[in-house]
């Protein structure tokens, strides 16, 4: 059963930073070569907490899709380039997924496997979309704030923006207590990520997007010197 792994480090020192930089290019060669890894992709990040032209050159990120979860446990924690991160980074978080639905293509796949079951517990919801090149000043000059939106909400267990190409690949992920929360938020039929959501579908922006929820199956390691899902036992 595929499982997927978000993994994110943090780097303070300058020289940290132009290492996870130089990474960008240089991890493309050893992930094809990991065991049981089927799909990945390297990300920066923004400064917001969902789509931002601003990068935050302080926080990386790798997605993996692996061929079941106990391979993904192992290899976050044992193989080579997740080490060579780790022990460059001051901070880092692994959480680890169970795709639940999905609609639309990354690179022109479809990256995750739905399980067909719905979320009962903890979910989370990752939002991919290329940028159309010709239009990328004019909406990132119009698009409503959804960074805002997503960071206002009290519910909000973790959300981060990420992406592979400044400016054009843009990704917003999220994790929420339930699934009926996260629909509350994101269904209210004037609120403002409807509005925002309207306001890109008529502008037509995206070459390609992808829309995914997950079910939350475990984490690793620490974000903001705790793991994130702790917040969830306060909400429950």
């Amino acid at each position: 059963m595929q499982a997927v792994s978000l993994s994110f480090f943090r780097f303070r020192a300058v020289s940290a930073r132009l290492w996870a930089l130089g990474m960008m290019g240089a991890a493309r060669i050893a992930l094809p070569r990991i065991d049981g890894l089927e799909f990945w992709k390297l990300c920066g990040s923004g400064t917001g907490e969902g789509f931002t032209p601003v990068p935050n050159t302080a926080v990386y990120a790798i997605l993996a899709t692996w061929r079941d979860e106990d391979t993904a446990r192992r290899q976050v924690a044992q193989s080579k380039l997740w080490n060579r991160y780790r022990n460059r980074a001051s901070e880092d978080w692994t959480v680890f997924l169970s795709p639940s639905s999905v609609r639309g293509q990354w690179s022109g796949v479809t990256p995750f496997t739905a399980q067909g079951k719905a979320p009962t517990g903890p979910l989370a919801a990752l939002t991919r979309a290329t940028v159309k090149p010709r239009v990328a000043a004019k909406f990132w000059g119009q698009v409503p704030d959804i960074s805002d939106v997503i960071g206002a909400d009290p519910n909000v267990i973790f959300k981060i923006g990420i992406g592979e190409v400044p400016l054009l690949h843009q990704v917003t992920f999220s994790i929420w207590p339930d699934a009926e929360t996260m629909a509350d938020f994101a269904r209210k039929p004037d609120g403002p990520h409807q509005r925002a959501i309207d306001a890109v579908r008529s502008g037509e922006w995206f070459r390609e997007e992808l829309y995914a929820r997950f079910s939350v199956t475990g984490d690793m390691g620490t974000w903001g010197g705790a793991s994130p899902l702790k917040k969830l036992e306060a909400t429950s």
